[in-house]
């Protein structure tokens, strides 16, 4: 039996993620503002009001259908292996229902998600949407996807991570 090794050098899709750097679409003061007013936020029902308006606003500017949020007050879902946390979902997008889901509370002790790290997150997979619906892209994490979303934070004016 024959196995087939995804080459990614030699995939369409992958070359073509990687080619797109930078999101093509202009960002209003309002979204700066939604940006930085989710940052601040922690409560369930403001990052759900804040987060539908900034995704409403940043889907208008792309000119692609919104999306749906869902931001549920339990816990990030996470696997352990040998007592230790091996994998956290953050969040997920669902092309089938165009719906955003992302817990407001951290994997294991459940406190608050740090505003960036929602908004971070938010933005993520609010990037999945865009590269399929915008960039008819089968959207994977690519150096490109990446760029995009570095470029998509640094015109919304939210500090990136710094490098160790």
């Amino acid at each position: 039996m024959f196995k087939i090794r995804f080459k990614p050098s030699g995939n369409r899709n992958y070359l073509l993620s990687n080619k797109i750097t930078a999101v093509d679409f202009p960002i209003s003061d309002e979204a700066i503002f939604l940006a930085r007013k989710i940052i601040a936020s922690q409560e369930t029902e403001d990052r759900q009001e804040l987060g539908e308006k900034l995704l409403d606003e940043i889907s208008d500017a792309s000119k692609i259908d919104i999306v749906e949020l869902q931001i549920q007050d339990g816990n990030q879902y996470h696997r352990r292996r040998n007592g230790k946390v091996v994998l956290k979902r953050y969040g997920s997008y669902r092309l089938a229902s165009k719906t955003i889901t992302i817990p407001n509370r951290t994997a294991v002790r459940g406190q608050i998600v740090a505003g960036k790290t929602f908004l971070d997150t938010l933005l993520h997979e609010w990037l999945h949407h865009y590269d399929t619906l915008k960039l008819k892209l089968n959207s994977i994490h690519t150096k490109g996807f990446y760029l995009r979303l570095s470029d998509l934070k640094v015109k919304l004016e939210i500090p990136l991570e710094k490098k160790k």
